[in-house]
């Protein structure tokens, strides 16, 4: 019997998104609910509880509101929303970062999907954390500069619009207080005993990110051998020679697929590592979807763009 799925939130970015990566399959059956009865309760309520796995799109009092609607121990959830990720009972979406990540992955019922700014973060800092290439405490600092599809409808919308802000043109920096919603599990799942100072920066592009970490006092080369060995034989995750793929780094290049490429550049005492992926993609749905393959047993990129 082929598992049933429901995306809760299909209307949204992520749920569209997962939608398309998961409507041509024959290997799964899509629970879908009447449009008039997307906001029932009632009929969200039947769904949840007879999916196999179900999908949380939803803002985050919502995604919370959807988990209790759930009455059997057997509907497995992968929430995209920022509600779980690094509550009790969660295991966190992000395989690659280590067997034990992929084995509770595996096993689950409640899988946090990560956030977009947090996955080119994490991938970065985890394993130089993890082998001891840097400290705990180490005062990290972080740039991303993504697509504005991240930002859902409205903020598709203002760019879209033919008479939007001629401002939009520029990137623009936001999150000027330093407390975005991702900077908790960047800490938490990297085991940082302080949270990194990060600032995003949004893009005058459809999607495509660019998740830079800057590395003072570090070796480029040591940085680039302790990812590459960290990743080595992963499909989704990648590392580039040490220098790159080309003299630049453009923010776009991984648009339209679900794996990310980090790429360390420096010298001897100076590095930054830049993590190259789809917000919307590794950042995002195409994430959700791997989670979902791989809780279900089924091989990891089926249905994603490698």
């Amino acid at each position: 019997m082929k598992p049933k799925i429901y995306i809760d939130g299909k209307e949204g970015t992520t749920g569209l998104q997962i939608y398309e990566r998961l409507g041509k399959r024959d290997d799964i059956d899509l629970l879908l609910i009447d449009e008039a009865k997307r906001k029932d309760v009632s009929e969200r309520r039947r769904l949840l509880n007879a999916a196999d796995v179900a999908f949380l799109c939803l803002p985050d009092a919502a995604a919370r509101e959807a988990v209790a609607l759930i009455e059997n121990d057997t509907t497995r959830v992968i929430d995209a929303s920022t509600a779980h990720r690094t509550a009790e009972g969660w295991d966190y979406g992000f395989a690659e970062l280590s067997r034990a990540h992929r084995a509770a992955i595996a096993g689950s019922k409640r899988v946090a999907n990560p956030g977009c700014h947090a996955s080119g973060f994490i991938s970065s800092v985890y394993p130089l954390v993890a082998h001891e290439i840097a400290p705990a405490d180490f005062a990290f600092t972080c740039s991303s500069l993504t697509g504005y599809s991240g930002g859902g409808k409205k903020l598709i919308a203002e760019y879209e619009d033919g008479n939007r802000d001629p401002r939009h043109a520029s990137h623009r920096i936001y999150g000027l207080n330093l407390h975005h919603k991702h900077l908790p599990e960047m800490a938490h799942v990297c085991g940082l005993t302080r949270e990194p100072v990060f600032v995003p920066i949004l893009g005058d592009f459809y999607k495509g990110m660019a998740t830079t970490v800057m590395l003072p006092g570090f070796d480029a080369a040591r940085v680039h051998d302790c990812l590459a060995a960290h990743y080595e034989g992963q499909k989704l995750v990648t590392v580039a020679p040490l220098g790159g793929d080309e003299p630049v780094i453009y923010a776009d290049t991984l648009a339209g697929r679900d794996s990310l490429r980090l790429i360390v550049t420096g010298h001897e005492t100076q590095a930054i590592v830049t993590a190259l992926f789809d917000n919307l993609g590794k950042g995002a749905s195409g994430a959700a979807v791997q989670n979902m393959n791989i809780m279900l047993g089924l091989e990891e990129a089926t249905g994603l763009s490698v």
